[in-house]
Parts: C-alpha cells; structure tokens; sequence
C-alpha cells in the first residue's frame, strides 16, 4: 500500500495505479467509476458515426496489395491519450481517501460484590451438576458480561471471608472463582449477615455511581453474629442496592450417592422470607432459582436492571489523495496538447 510522502514527486509513481493501492481507497463517489468504461464507449461511437462521414480521395494506386504499416498507428495514440486524461478526471471525481478511525471508549463503572454460599447443602443435586457449580458457572458468564465494572468475590457458610477484592481484572476473579469448592470454609453453616457485612466492608469507601451486592444462598441463617436485616439496613444507609438469589428446589432433593449406587435424598426448604426482607431494604430484587436456565436469566435481568453506561467517541484522520490523480491527468492533457500539434495530428481538426 501506497502511501502519501512529503516528497513533492511522489505522485509520478505507477504504484497509485495498481490494483492494491486502488482497493485500499474509500470513495466519497463511488457512482463516479461507473463512468469509468463510458469514456472509451463514447470515444467507439463517435469514431463509428464518423467513419462513413469522412470525406475520402482517391488515389492511384501500383498494382498490388498495400503493405500495412505500423506508423498508421500512431495516428490513435493523441485520442488514447485523451481517454485516459478523461478517466484520470472522473477517478479524481470520485474522490479517493484513507481514512483511520480511532475510537474511544469510557463508562462509569459499577462495584458489584458476588456474595456466594459454599455451605455443604450447595452439594444438592437437583441443579445440575450441583448447586454450587451451577452458580459458579453462570458468575464467569455475568463477569464476561460487564465492561469497566469493578467486580469483588466473597465467600460464606458458617463464616465469610473475601475472596477478591473490587477489581477489573476479569482474569484474576475467573480464576478465583474456578478455586471456589466445597469445604473450603470450614465452620459449616449459613452466615448471611456476616456475609453482607464482608461485602459491605469492601464497598464502604467507595465514589462509584451504583453499587451493588449480589447475594446467592440456599438456605436460612443459621450462623454469624450479624443479623441480616441489620446488614441489609447498613447496606441502604452507605447506598448499596441488594439483589438475592435463592437457589434450589424445596422438598426432597438428591444429596449425593453411595457406594452401592443408591442415591441419598435430604429434605431442603429455603428461607425466602429474610432473603425477600434483605433486598426490599436494600432496595433491590429477590429472584428464586430452581434451575440453572432460571438462574442464568436472573443474572440477565440483573445485567439490564445495573447496566453500564458505555461512551463512545470517535476520531476520524482523514487524507484525500484525489489531487494525486488529478496531477496525472493535468500531465496528460499537456502532453495531448503536444500530440496535437505534432505531425501526428492537427489541433485546428478539432
């Protein structure tokens, strides 16, 4: 690809005329170069009206076949060199230009805290695999779904502890997410309001414009020294907004199996009351998921209810390179001029 130097004597190059040069142009006029095959056609019909116009002398002639001769040629080259004169105008028309867009974007990000239940009864079976791989999968998916949001993790049972601080690198939280397991704390139990408290902590000092906490259990609060109600009125007085998510089907549901292969069943039932009291204080949304399908669109709506405003601006540099062949053509038509007056042809025919 060519390109436009300070060198005065650039254009005289044949490469602005070659194929890839040619097809690396925007063109304001596109329209333009289907005239490009008229200006042949035009100069075809003219020379055909006239041929049987011209006045012809008759001559005499030896006996014998004419030899043709090759200077008989030379006669057309003043009206090709019109034609391309003529071409080299309606490409100039066209307007050929590069244009190198640049675009820039920036967004007022949200902090979003994922408050996620480890406890042994997110071993349940009746999402698949489990309830606790099914909301670790549909977190990576909301993460790759945000954009300049800053993001933190934390993780509770009978106690709670933050995984990933507010952050937006996406990698580091996939990753740290992918480490979440069973066991990993090892009080057993369902400590929401210590939980909230973890979260809340993390989200204190901060100057974003929305702030929010996304919490996912399955079932009652039965551990912590924090009540969630209270976490949830704290969460209001610092301006975070509460989304919980209560997962899991209630009644019996399939724990695990054992050895001989029967299948152990647990009797579950979910505690939608404090989780339904935590996010009205909080001013946010209770959401009930019994499915992996159900849970993946909770965290779609949630995505449409906090969505980050995104601005995008866009720099456009551009560079003209009509003159290029305009300069060509004024060369030329000079050159035309010359033909014209030469023995080649007559300029007083025209």
């Amino acid at each position: 690809m060519l390109r436009l130097s300070d060198d005065f004597w650039d254009w005289l190059s044949l490469e602005w005329f070659s194929y890839s040069t040619l097809r690396s142009f925007e063109w304001v006029y596109p329209l333009m170069l289907y005239a490009l095959p008229v200006v042949p056609l035009l100069f075809l019909l003219k020379w055909l009206f006239t041929l049987n116009t011209r006045n012809k002398l008759d001559l005499a002639m030896f006996e014998g076949k004419a030899r043709w001769q090759w200077s008989s040629v030379l006669r057309h080259i003043p009206n090709i060199v019109y034609i391309l004169f003529m071409m080299l105008v309606v490409v100039a028309l066209a307007r050929p230009q590069r244009v190198n867009e640049q675009v820039a974007q920036s967004a007022a990000g949200i902090d979003i805290v994922l408050a996620l239940d480890v406890s042994g009864s997110m071993e349940l079976q009746d999402i698949k695999p489990d309830r606790l791989t099914a909301a670790k999968e549909v977190a990576l998916e909301f993460i790759s779904g945000r954009v300049q949001d800053r993001i933190g993790m934390v993780v509770f049972a009978g106690d709670a502890y933050s995984l990933s601080p507010l952050t937006t690198d996406y990698q580091l939280l996939r990753d740290n997410i992918s480490s979440i397991g069973f066991k990993m704390i090892e009080n057993d139990g369902t400590a929401i309001g210590s939980a909230l408290a973890v979260a809340i902590n993390r989200m204190r000092d901060s100057v974003a414009k929305s702030k929010v906490i996304i919490l996912i259990s399955d079932g009652e609060n039965t551990a912590g020294s924090l009540d969630p109600e209270l976490a949830a009125q704290l969460a209001y007085a610092y301006g975070i907004k509460l989304y919980t998510i209560g997962i899991g089907k209630d009644g019996q549901v399939a724990y695990k199996e054992e050895e001989t292969g029967k299948t152990i069943f647990v009797e579950t039932q979910l505690d939608e009351t404090t989780l339904r009291k935590i996010a009205t204080v909080g001013e946010g949304s209770f959401f009930r998921a019994d499915s992996k399908d159900a849970l993946q669109e909770i965290f779609r709506n949630i995505n449409r209810l906090e969505k980050t405003e995104i601005t995008e601006k866009r720099f456009r540099d551009t560079q003209d390179y009509y003159q290029v062949y305009l300069k060509w053509a004024l060369l030329l038509l000079v050159f035309w001029m010359l033909l014209k007056n030469t023995f080649l042809t007559n300029v007083l025919e025209d």
